[in-house]
């Protein structure tokens, strides 16, 4: 972790003994902190999490990576949390560094809206092709009609 504050100026904070929350305000940045963790062993992403919180005009994506390969690291969560704005919802894809972010990217893209750029194919997985509105994990969209689903035989 001190390495990744000299080298970024940016610090971590456990959110427990095998979890450690990483702030990167610029998200131009987050590749490069991506590079660097590769480069230490931290060799795949786990899932992203996008949030949306429109009282900001923003949105947060959360990248949870860990390794496979150091088995002392595959111990660990790291959580790099960055934001991108609502006016220009893009940032640089990871693909490159992490292959693993193929699905995860695309499922960001299509449920949210924000752009990985230079991810190799962006399209969507589970929204028809001519789907247009509200992206449907944007707080702005607005369900139906709701109704409740029980998986039991009567």
């Amino acid at each position: 972790m001190q390495e990744l504050k000299n080298t970024f100026g940016i610090e971590g904070k456990a959110e427990s003994d095998r979890r450690i929350m990483i702030e990167i305000p610029d998200p131009a940045q987050i590749r490069k902190v991506a590079e660097f963790l590769r480069e230490k062993g931290i060799d795949h992403v786990k899932s992203i999490t996008g949030i949306d919180y429109p009282d900001q005009k923003k949105f947060s994506i959360v990248y949870h990576v860990s390794s496979y390969g150091d088995f002392e690291l595959a111990k660990l969560i790291l959580s790099l949390r960055t934001y991108v704005p609502y006016e220009r919802p893009e940032i640089e894809t990871l693909y490159e560094i992490w292959p693993s972010v193929w699905t995860f990217e695309r499922e960001t893209y299509e449920m949210l809206g924000i752009t990985f750029k230079g991810h190799p194919d962006l399209r969507r997985m589970f929204l028809p092709e001519d789907f247009e509105g509200v992206y449907p994990l944007r707080k702005s969209f607005k369900v139906k009609q709701e109704a409740l689903f029980i998986d039991k035989q009567a």
